[in-house]
């Protein structure tokens, strides 16, 4: 039984988004429970950033060592876990050099950076970098203006150009738009916030054929499809290719901020004043980090995620068919409903106010629901969600 709901008095934080009257209090797991006591299963897990649910102990055990023994010795120094990190990074990766960050619009950026430095150290100051139609690439300026996002070339008006759009999926859109100036092509492997729209595979190897034929530049934002969240540590493995620079954010640090910008040594051409930041690479996240990927990297784990992924799958195909919907989408634990009408925040609603326990899940277009759970997701965490979701489409039905 739920206690008397408490008031919350949150004045004092700057209005950004609508966020209901509760506070999250606590989490273990694929559970979240707040200020009153209720639960929730939650199959938002930050957006797919605490890749290894809430309260793991193995990032607790790493936190806390690291802690007691050394928290910001300032960027201008090397640290262990900085190091250790890194070197885990590039063992497993096809990339020789990494600069770690704070969060995936930092680690975007820097990859904007990076690329315009080499265009104008290796091709004639080229610097315009081809992103898509309706890509997430973060929230700072630049960030936004190489986001595909309806209506964010207006909100902050003026952008910053050199950010070219092209449609996913489609050669032939990307060509069009290269000339002289092109340094580089940017793409999610799966757009996330577009709606878990995957990159094919046709399309991702014939690209990365085309941009070294014309000596442009490939840049993964795995910052959402990243760190095993397909299936695979990084998604681009997916399709057998090198890119030359790659981003990491969110589940890289399982719920703390840390983010990464990878590239091959042929690419990597920052000098001294080029790049920085206060927190960047500071021991007590990179120690948090190397916890993630050690776990990411044990025997079997990567398997399960794609048999989970799998599970959720059919089950999601399973709750389309019944309910007359459109299908589902995604890759690994990244995956969609679309619905047949416009009912996602209210199907969203629905489900975070359900008693005596709540779910959650998130709704980034009005026609679909996006699923992002912990990758150790349980298979009858997976059952009770899908049997949550029926309940949910009988009452809007």
């Amino acid at each position: 039984m739920n206690k008397p709901t408490q008031s919350v008095d949150a004045h004092s934080i700057m209005f950004i988004t609508q966020r209901p009257e509760l506070v999250m209090v606590e989490g273990q797991g694929s559970w979240l429970t707040d200020n009153n006591g209720k639960r929730y299963l939650d199959f938002l897990q930050g957006w797919a950033v605490n890749c290894l649910g809430h309260g793991n102990s193995g990032m607790i055990e790493a936190l806390n060592a690291q802690a007691k023994k050394l928290i910001n010795p300032s960027p201008a120094f090397y640290n262990e876990p900085m190091i250790l990190l890194a070197n885990l990074l590039t063992d497993n990766s096809c990339f020789n050099k990494v600069f770690f960050a704070n969060s995936g619009a930092e680690a975007n950026e820097g990859a904007i950076k990076l690329a315009r430095k080499w265009g104008q150290t290796n091709k004639s100051g080229a610097f315009e970098i081809i992103t898509f139609d309706h890509s997430f690439h973060g929230r700072t300026i630049a960030t936004m203006s190489a986001s595909g996002k309806p209506g964010w070339d207006t909100m902050f008006a003026p952008q910053v150009p050199g950010f070219p759009k092209a449609d996913l999926n489609d050669l032939d859109s990307v060509k069009k738009l290269v000339t002289d100036k092109t340094v580089a092509v940017m793409v999610e492997p799966v757009q996330g916030e577009g709606g878990v729209i995957p990159a094919s595979a046709e399309f991702m190897t014939s690209l990365r054929k085309f941009t070294k034929e014309n000596n442009i530049l490939l840049i993964v934002d795995e910052v959402q499809a990243g760190c095993g969240r397909t299936g695979t540590l990084f998604a681009y493995q997916h399709y057998s290719i090198e890119p030359d620079i790659m981003t990491l954010g969110k589940g890289i640090g399982g719920g703390v901020p840390l983010a990464a910008l990878m590239a091959t040594d042929a690419v990597a051409c920052f000098v001294p004043g080029d790049q920085g930041g206060t927190y960047n690479g500071n021991p007590l996240m990179t120690a948090v980090g190397i916890s993630v990927i050690e776990q990411l990297l044990a025997p079997g784990f990567l398997d399960s995620v794609k048999a989970k992924g799998q599970l959720l799958r059919s089950e999601l195909l399973a709750i389309s068919e019944e309910f007359g919907l459109e299908g589902e989408r995604g890759e690994g634990l990244l995956r969609a409903l679309i619905l047949n009408k416009d009912i996602g925040s209210k199907l969203v609603d629905l489900a975070r106010e359900r008693s005596p326990e709540g779910l959650l899940i998130n709704s980034p277009r009005p026609n679909l629901l996006r699923f992002m759970p912990a990758l150790n997701v349980s298979a009858d965490e997976i059952a009770q969600m899908c049997k949550i979701l029926r309940e949910l489409l009988k009452q809007v039905s």
